[in-house]
């Protein structure tokens, strides 16, 4: 397990959400005042969708934000199992955020298209403010994989058979998704137990490659922690 972990262990997901939401609001206004814009990487996701609920009920200095994808699944662009499409649906069309400062992935052209085109947004972005991740029952994070291998070097990768469907999918890396100020993991529901006493037990799980250089956050909910 990463030695640099805050763990916050909070009865439900609802209160996960709740604690995620204002340390994403926190971090906003400080990286608003300090820089002049907030770039945040968004999660797909049950517990991530409820944080983006909450976060479309808050009061932000919303022209300022700048929105990124860590994963997207190569479905048509309007597909209901997008990414993209719940985050639009719950927060991005329901405040002021310029278009031209959403960054979406552009999965429906295939990984590798999609991929190349993306790592440019990704560079230009530089360090990111806050990152936003989940964890699968299987350990995985974004579109990170157990036993798929990626060039270390890359951005953004082009993902084949995945685990999961649909099997094609792009995800950035894991040394891009490291490159943050924050970095918040969200982990709730019974069936991340296993994969959450692997990670803390020090296994090679895809969750434990992403390394920044300042502590991250793991809030978890009663039902994915059991000690």
């Amino acid at each position: 397990m990463q030695t640099n972990s805050r763990w916050h262990y909070l009865e439900t997901g609802d209160d996960v959400a709740q604690a995620a939401c204002q340390q994403i609001l926190n971090a906003a206004t400080s990286a608003i005042a300090e820089r002049g814009k907030f770039k945040l990487v968004l999660a797909g996701g049950g517990t991530p969708e409820k944080v983006y609920r909450l976060l479309a009920e808050s009061d932000a200095d919303w022209v300022n934000w700048h929105i990124y994808y860590g994963d997207e699944r190569c479905l048509p662009a309007d597909h209901q199992d997008r990414n993209s499409l719940m985050a639009n649906r719950v927060l991005l069309d329901k405040v002021a955020i310029p278009a031209n400062q959403i960054f979406t992935m552009p999965a429906e052209l295939g990984p590798e298209v999609a991929a190349d085109r993306y790592k440019l947004a990704v560079s230009k972005a530089g360090t990111f403010d806050m990152v936003l991740l989940g964890m699968g029952e299987d350990g995985h994070t974004a579109s990170l994989f157990p036993g798929h291998q990626h060039q270390q070097d890359e951005l953004v990768h082009a993902v084949y058979n995945s685990p999961k469907p649909p099997p094609e999918r792009v995800s950035i890396s894991a040394k891009a998704l490291s490159n943050t100020r924050e970095l918040i993991f969200l982990i709730t529901g019974a069936n991340k137990q296993e994969a959450v006493k692997l990670w803390r037990s020090g296994s090679d799980l895809p969750v434990a490659s992403i390394v920044p250089e300042n502590p991250i956050d793991v809030y978890i909910d009663s039902d994915a922690f059991k000690p």
